[in-house]
This record gives C-alpha cells, sequence and structure tokens, in this order.
C-alpha cells in the first residue's frame, strides 16, 4: 500500500497486521451502507466491484505505489471475501456520484477508486489510518479524493468513534501531501527508509464541527446488493 494521488489504499482485502476481533461488528456496520456526495459516492465493497478492481491492479503503476504484487481474478475474489471478515478495516468504492446517480450504468462502470480505514491501534481504538486510491486517471485532479477523505473521516468520527486519523503518504507525492495539510492534517514523522511522510489530524470540537460543516451535503442511503445501478433512500 501507500498513497497515489489523494492517497493510494491497499487493495480492499489484502490483509494487513490486526486481529481485532471485537471490532468484528464495527467493521461491518457499513455493509449496508450508501454516502453520497456531490462528486463521488462511497459503497461497500462485494463481489460486483472484483472485476473492475482487478483490471485496476494490473497497472505497474499502481502495483508500485500501493506496495501490491499481482493477482490472479480467482484471488481477487477470494481477497474480496476475505475482507467480509476483516476486524479492523473498514472498505468502501468509491463510485462518481454524477454517473451513479443519473444511472447511466452499473456500479461497476461507475468506479474511480476505493478508500479504508484501518484501526490497528489495539490500544487506542480512537486511532485510524486512512487511505484513499483514486485510481481511474481521468478522475485525478478534480476533488474526488478530497471529497472522499472527508466523507471518510465524517463517518469514521460518527460511526466508528475515530478521533485521530494518520496518512501515510510516499514522499514524492506532493499533490496528497499538501491535500492533507489544506485539510488541517500536520506533518509529524518522516520515514527515509520507506520513504513516507506520516500525517496526523486530532479531531477536537472545533476540528469535529469544521468536518460536519463541510460533509453537511452528505447523503446516508441503503445500500441493496441486488440492485447496483443505485441504492435506495433510507
Amino acid at each position: 500500500m501507500r498513497w497515489i494521488t489523494c492517497g493510494s489504499a491497499e487493495p480492499p482485502g489484502r490483509t494487513r497486521l490486526g486481529g481485532m476481533r471485537p471490532r468484528l461488528e464495527t467493521m461491518k456496520i457499513n455493509q449496508n451502507t450508501v454516502l453520497q456526495g456531490k462528486k463521488v459516492t462511497l459503497v461497500p465493497y462485494t463481489s460486483a466491484h472484483v472485476c473492475r478492481y482487478h483490471e485496476w491492479m494490473k497497472s505497474e503503476e499502481l502495483q508500485r505505489l500501493t506496495a501490491s504484487e499481482p493477482l490472479s481474478l480467482e484471488q481477487e475474489y477470494e481477497m474480496q471475501r476475505s475482507w467480509q471478515e476483516d476486524a479492523d478495516k473498514c472498505t468502501f468504492i468509491v463510485l462518481e456520484t454524477e454517473r451513479w446517480s443519473g444511472q447511466a450504468g452499473t456500479e461497476e462502470d461507475c468506479m474511480v477508486g476505493d478508500v479504508n480505514l484501518f484501526l490497528t491501534d489495539m490500544e487506542d481504538p480512537t486511532v485510524g489510518e486512512i487511505e484513499v486510491m483514486i485510481a481511474e486517471p481521468s478522475c485525478r485532479g478534480r476533488g474526488f479524493g478530497k471529497e472522499t477523505t472527508l466523507i471518510m473521516m465524517f463517518y469514521g468520527v460518527t460511526k466508528l468513534g475515530i478521533t485521530k486519523f494518520e496518512a501515510k503518504v510516499g514522499q514524492e507525492n506532493e499533490a496528497s501531501i499538501c491535500m492533507f495539510k489544506k485539510l488541517n492534517f500536520k506533518e509529524v514523522a518522516v520515514n527515509r527508509i520507506f520513504q513516507e511522510v506520516t500525517l496526523r489530524l486530532d479531531v477536537n470540537e472545533q476540528q469535529k464541527q469544521w468536518l460536519l460543516e463541510q460533509t453537511n451535503h452528505v447523503e446516508e442511503k441503503h445500500y441493496s446488493v441486488n440492485l447496483q445501478t443505485r441504492a435506495s433512500e433510507t
């Protein structure tokens, strides 16, 4: 893993250190949730998204930026299924809202990336590491990553009890570092070996109110796995 554009996510289902079994129900809380913003819509990662994701991960650029090995399609499906039991990660697939809400195609047609929130600090369950991948080149530089990050932070604060966010970004990814700093993250460490910067945001009451203002347009809807061209209103 590591960051691309606004951050590069470790592919959904690929394993991380963890084993926080008490988090299992918390991480599955998003399995029926859709979060619709102006530019992006977040939906749960399902088997319907695997083929498109697999095509993305054939890219040598994405493999390099996510530190991932290429998988077969069958392995990718196995990874998606294992995500169902991943107790320390919350994952959404990122769709382009305009195409998705206009029913211009299936969810697979509307996919632009993914976002993950990892909770691997067993001593402090209020810490979350956020990762975002905007995989579609045509969707980079258009604010998709920024809105995705804000929506995921909103979800982490309001649903998962996160009060501290961390992001690990490649040193060469100046655009991502700049974006996080604009979202009030502070640079707290530089790892010369892995050539990455760690940024952190502690969500105090003032920061929480700012985040809620930035995401007051977000609509939460119910996700239907049988009708993946749209989600029904809650």
